[in-house]
């Protein structure tokens, strides 16, 4: 039987037409993988930027809120206070982990600075300089019960112990007995939020990020933390009620609060947040090379420039201090 076999032409048709395939075959297979490369740094920097947000938050919303004490200061006359911890973080007057009556000022419950040395608030250590660091002292929410057969404090922790008209900082296991019929007992917490860089091993090479770090006040002494990895900038707009009538009335940067500003318990009434959020590792097919981000639009705002290959985005939130001001809390 005789048998026809593939022509030299026809073998170079099937071939192109082959290499046709596969090269569309390889494009797509490329482009999903860009894609998908995209899609997974977007998604690191959103679920980042989401994270730190939920985290300050929750505890700035806390500002502003003693319990049962609704003095409007704290003083020797209505508070006992506790010893400075070792290592605390402050500046300026009144403004460590407990109130100081010697100081002649309301004790600060939120106070903010620029990073502009190596070692900022006595605690921060090599912070990232031109970002903001935030110091916050606040009431966790949740009350405290004391009783016998269910004491729930701790020898580590220390604790606020709420009346009227007094005040009483605590460390430690708080006996049933010791407290008055009236008395409430919450959690104390003091925190500094701010960046430094951290450098870690990933497939045995060294990988410096930008991180949201936290000293807290545990026990009698700051421990420092790693919160967020990513956070590359940080800033602070506060929204001041310098009228009395329970509204915000003017925005303030931290160049231009004041010591008063500060120290006025009632006239911090909001915060405005803005996070720079950087992908932990470059993209070389990112093709912007010129990337130009703001954070906020006032007068102080700050630009800020890059020409590398990292990913960038910019989150922005405002955020009430429920608890000060009057009961009709508006802006």
């Amino acid at each position: 039987m005789y048998q026809r076999g593939f022509t030299l032409l026809e073998m170079m048709i099937s071939l192109f037409i082959g290499v046709l395939i596969l090269g569309g075959v390889m494009f797509t297979y490329i482009g999903m993988k860009v894609t998908t490369k995209d899609t997974m740094t977007i998604g690191e920097l959103q679920e980042t930027g989401r994270l730190a947000i939920n985290i300050m938050q929750r505890d700035i919303e806390q500002v502003g809120f003693w319990g049962t004490f609704y003095e409007d200061s704290f003083a020797a006359k209505n508070t006992e206070t506790l010893s400075a911890p070792g290592g605390d973080c402050f500046e300026g007057v009144n403004n460590g982990s407990f109130p100081d009556f010697s100081s002649g000022s309301n004790f600060r419950s939120i106070y903010a600075k620029k990073a502009d040395s190596g070692t900022e608030l006595n605690c921060v250590k090599n912070p990232i300089k031109g970002s903001d660091i935030l110091q916050i002292k606040f009431l966790q929410g949740k009350q405290i019960i004391i009783e016998p057969g269910n004491n729930n404090t701790q020898d580590d922790e220390n604790y606020f112990i709420a009346e009227q008209e007094k005040a009483q900082y605590v460390r430690g296991i708080i006996a049933p007995g010791t407290l008055n019929v009236s008395a409430t007992v919450w959690p104390y917490s003091h925190h500094v939020y701010y960046l430094a860089k951290q450098t870690y091993k990933v497939n045995n090479k060294s990988l410096t990020v930008p991180a949201l770090m936290r000293s807290r006040l545990v026990n009698d002494a700051m421990k420092t933390e790693t919160i967020m990895e990513g956070v590359e900038n940080m800033r602070f707009v506060f929204g001041l009620d310098t009228t009395g009538d329970n509204r915000v009335d003017t925005y303030r940067s931290i160049n231009d609060m004041t010591p008063s500003d500060w120290e006025t318990r009632r006239r911090i009434l909001t915060v405005q947040m803005f996070l720079l959020i950087r992908a932990l590792q470059p993209d070389a097919g990112l093709k912007v090379k010129n990337q130009t981000y703001t954070l906020g639009e006032d007068a102080n705002k700050r630009e800020l420039k890059f020409t590398d290959n990292f990913r960038r985005t910019v989150f922005t939130t405002t955020i009430r201090l429920n608890n000060v001001g009057g009961n009709s809390w508006r802006i």
